[in-house]
Formats: structure tokens, sequence, C-alpha cells
């Protein structure tokens, strides 16, 4: 990208995509650096949505915001890779409980470290004011959109914003 005229023309959305493609991008690579190169970039998603009494897949897809059998297929796959495991859900026993075992909840601190290190480069190519800045503005549309559109409310309080900040 450069900075003439028609990168202002690109819209937000793809704006967006684009950074987040350069944060997965990120997490992959520490990741594999430390060990963990069998998780592939969009099963990366489900760890910062695991809490620790463990989660049902529909559950974990609506936080994550993809689709149950997106969501299903990546949770096949990093139990098969040890990551996680299914429990008896003991308040349904028609379901199962996504739960992290010990090599998995070894991945959320260091993804953390990471997605850190990524937003610090990222402020010092901007600068600290502008990137916290960017991040206010950000918080704000959110909030606003919650406020304007009950459905998004419903799909953006799914997340749990106080394990995010972890993330």
């Amino acid at each position: 990208m450069n900075g003439d005229s028609s990168t202002k023309r690109l819209r937000f959305s793809l704006l967006l995509r684009l950074l987040h493609r350069e944060y997965a991008a990120g997490i992959e690579a520490a990741l594999a650096e430390a060990g963990f190169g069998d998780i592939r970039s969009g099963d990366a998603k489900v760890f910062p949505f695991v809490p620790p009494e463990g989660i049902q897949v529909r559950d974990l897809a609506l936080r994550a915001g993809v689709r149950k059998q997106t969501m299903a297929q990546s949770v096949d796959q990093l139990e098969r890779a040890g990551y996680l495991e299914r429990l008896p859900n003991p308040r349904d026993a028609r379901s199962r409980l996504i739960v992290l075992t010990e090599r998995g909840r070894a991945v959320q601190p260091l993804a953390a470290g990471a997605g850190d290190r990524i937003e610090e480069r990222w402020a010092e190519l901007t600068s600290p004011e502008d990137f916290e800045a960017l991040r206010a503005l950000l918080h704000r549309l959110l909030n606003r959109i919650g406020e304007a559109d009950p459905d998004a409310a419903d799909r953006l309080s799914s997340i749990d914003r106080s394990r995010l900040d972890q993330q």
C-alpha cells in the first residue's frame, strides 16, 4: 500500500480485514516459533474464547463470530492435536464442554504476548497517541452500533470483553 489517492477509497472493511490478516500472521508466526506450529491460523481463533469452566461448541462459535460447523471443524482439529478435550457437561447430559488441555492453556499467554508485541509495533509505526485514538474510536463505534441496533448489540455482547483484554 502506498500513499496515493487510490488508497483513500479502500473500504473500511477491507482495511480492517488486511490488518486482521497481518495480526493473525504475526500470532501464527509467534506460535510456530514457540513450538506450536501445528495450529492453523484459522483455528487460533478458538483459544481466546474458551473459559476455564469450558464451553459448548455453539457458544464458542457465537463468541468467535463464526458458524457452528466452522467452529466444530476447528475444535476437532485442535482436539486431535492435543490442545482441547471434550468433557461431559454437568448441566446438560446431552452436550459436551470444550476445555483447554495443559498444552492448550500454554498457548493463551503466548498468543496474548504476541498480540501485545504486534500492537506495540503498530503503535511505533504510527504513534502511541494515534494508535490509542484509533482504539478509542473503534470502541466508540462498536458501542454506538450496539446502541442503534439490538441485533448487533446481541452479537457484540456475546463476547466476554473482560477476557478479550487479555488476548
